[in-house]
């Protein structure tokens, strides 16, 4: 089964209160005003640590956000289905991830993110590392479902089917697209029913309801990739 967060803030508040209760959010520091509201009706929250939207608006974080983040997730951690990314650096390197990781005080309530420009080892430290890890599209890769991505992906999970019998927690940040191919995730988040509720014949409910219906499977099968493959000639 795959969980599917469901991006917030959902405006206007009636929405979400009145058609996503039940669900499971996905929650931004960036813009957490809908915090409260989802751990009062969801089932589970994600807490993302907003580096992605703040990289997006070209400000860049400093120690003083950090601190604040994590005195903001303390209090919402304190729900026992309530987990939080751990801060990364979106353009950085795995020296710059690695620094913050080492900063993180909540270590068994945090996913840290591996970035898919990053070595592939790395992401296979972490897995033996961290019960839980987010994977993060960027640089070269950072348009989901496009072939480079596709391509990264499979030799990616290539990879993590090499090294372990049962499929990992592993979560695709951005990722509820993700669902429709073959990629084994346990979680993933998406805010296509925040932007996209308002639109002619939309509905906030049914959007989630069809995202939540699309499952993942439990397995990967080790896949060919395109420099791999031969022709005839």
């Amino acid at each position: 089964m795959t969980i599917h967060y469901h991006g917030t803030p959902i405006t206007p508040r009636r929405v979400l209160l009145e058609q996503m209760h039940g669900k499971c959010f996905c929650v931004s520091f960036f813009t957490p005003s809908d915090v409260e509201a989802c751990h009062e009706i969801g089932q589970a929250v994600l807490l993302d640590n907003g580096a992605f939207s703040a990289w997006r608006k070209g400000i860049a974080l400093t120690s003083t956000w950090w601190a604040k983040y994590y005195a903001w997730a303390e209090r919402w951690l304190a729900h026992p289905t309530t987990y939080a990314i751990i801060p990364d650096v979106i353009d950085g390197d795995e020296f710059d991830q690695d620094a913050l990781l080492a900063q993180w005080p909540f270590h068994e309530r945090g996913w840290p993110v591996w970035h898919m420009h990053e070595p592939i080892g790395r992401l296979l430290h972490l897995l033996d590392t961290w019960p839980r890890i987010a994977i993060g599209s960027s640089g070269q890769y950072s348009r989901v479902g496009d072939p480079h991505w596709r391509r990264r992906m499979d030799e990616t999970w290539n990879a993590i089917a090499s090294r372990h019998r049962f499929t990992p927690w592993v979560h695709m940040l951005r990722g509820m697209q993700a669902v429709k191919w073959a990629y084994p995730f346990a979680s993933v988040d998406s805010t296509d029913v925040a932007r996209n509720h308002h639109l002619p014949r939309k509905n906030a409910r049914d959007m989630a309801e069809a995202w939540d219906a699309r499952q993942c499977p439990a397995h990967w099968e080790i896949a060919a990739l395109q420099s791999e493959l031969t022709f005839p000639c």
